[in-house]
């Protein structure tokens, strides 16, 4: 099986992330030298993806505008002489790489649009009776191994002919419930990759003891579309993408889960923190400023721990 189209919901509003985000899309926000959604779309072209669907906003159109090859400033580049590293990194066209824009509407009467399964359901045409993987543009996996993780998801789904294959990653107790769950079966609980019983989004404690967290990478087969129809929306009237998988799951097909190794990680950039720290973990390895950055925060923590004994 080769899967080579990808959704990339970006309609979300940001909040968690104000002031920070009220001009700027949050997946628009630095990670080192590049945005956030620079490092997903580059995650997703090393998988094998060439087709590229943004299920957006009208106020995301900065992302729009960053994949775009023929920019004022990309030709300003090229016409300067300027260093062609910089201009090759948008060269899109010349890697084979097209991208798509729709946007996920906003009913009336309502005031953000109505959830995860609706991004995924303004997909439908783009991806037509084909797999696709889905990324979720505010996250991003960093993988230094030989088959990156995304990878290994595809190859999963297309040998054990999955509905849906989630990545996951274990998470402290004290977090689990502020993510999606996924519940291996009793018979797999302890392999990479295995076989879902169940996935439970934000259980309260008790609910189960597993602390396998969605991690923000989904490969589908065209059915999720009928699984999203069938789900009741919430009392606020989202459609959660966790409710049709876990449709998919009760009805008896096969969903997986293909877990992060320990060289790998994933930066969910939902608040002021997290983004902090990604952007201080990929400007620290940074192939031209990373040792400069490195120390620099040296000196920074030299001065904090002297003005601390001083005190």
């Amino acid at each position: 099986m080769t899967i080579d189209r990808a959704v990339i919901p970006v309609a979300g509003l940001g909040t968690r992330l104000l002031p920070t985000t009220k001009a700027i899309p949050k997946e628009m926000l630095p990670a080192g030298r590049l945005p956030i959604i620079h490092h997903v779309v580059e995650e997703l072209i090393t998988a094998g993806i060439r087709r590229i669907l943004f299920v957006s906003s009208r106020a995301k159109i900065a992302v729009e505008n960053h994949f775009d090859d023929y920019s004022e400033l990309m030709m300003h580049l090229e016409l300067d002489g300027h260093e062609m590293r910089e201009v090759g990194r948008f060269d899109y066209r010349n890697r084979g790489v097209e991208f798509y824009f729709t946007r996920q509407q906003v009913p009336l009467g309502q005031t953000k649009p109505l959830g995860t399964g609706d991004a995924v359901a303004a997909s439908e045409s783009f991806v037509g009776d084909e797999s696709f993987v889905v990324a979720f543009g505010d996250s991003i996996i960093r993988s230094t191994e030989s088959i990156p993780l995304l990878k290994r998801m595809i190859d999963s789904h297309a040998s054990n002919d999955s509905a849906c294959t989630i990545a996951a990653d274990e998470v402290p107790e004290s977090l689990v419930q502020h993510y999606g769950i996924v519940v291996p079966r009793d018979d797999e609980a302890d392999l990479d990759d295995c076989g879902l019983a169940d996935i439970v989004e934000k259980p309260a404690p008790g609910i189960t003891t597993s602390r396998l967290a969605v991690s923000a990478r989904y490969v589908f087969s065209a059915g999720i579309f009928d699984e999203i129809r069938r789900v009741q929306p919430s009392q606020s009237g989202e459609i959660y993408l966790t409710d049709a998988i876990r449709q998919a799951i009760d009805r008896g097909q096969q969903v997986r889960a293909v877990r992060l190794t320990a060289s790998e990680r994933r930066y969910d950039i939902g608040n002021h923190l997290a983004y902090f720290k990604t952007f201080i973990d990929y400007a620290a390895s940074d192939s031209d400023y990373g040792p400069e950055v490195i120390a620099y925060m040296e000196e920074m923590l030299a001065e904090l721990r002297g003005s601390a004994k001083a005190d």
